[in-house]
This record gives structure tokens, C-alpha cells and sequence, in this order.
């Protein structure tokens, strides 16, 4: 495993930053939908 991590360092750290995107992407999609719950309530 740690060899792989090693030789592979780079794709390991795309990969990180990715689910962090995808993560970044899905809060902001579930932020929008409460705020036009909220909106449409008023």
C-alpha cells in the first residue's frame, strides 16, 4: 500500500482534491435548495 502511495503520490493527491470538489459541489446544491424552500414559503 505504501509503496503505491509512494509512486503514485500524485493521483492520490487528485484524488483527494477531487472528493473535496464533489463535496464542496453538494453542499452548495443542498444550500440552494433550502434557500429556495425558504423562499418560496414567504
Amino acid at each position: 500500500m505504501y509503496e503505491f502511495l509512494e509512486t503514485n503520490s500524485m493521483y492520490v493527491v487528485l484524488l483527494i482534491v477531487l472528493i473535496i470538489w464533489i463535496g464542496i459541489f453538494g453542499y452548495l446544491k443542498s444550500m440552494d435548495k433550502q434557500i429556495k424552500n425558504l423562499e418560496t414559503k414567504e
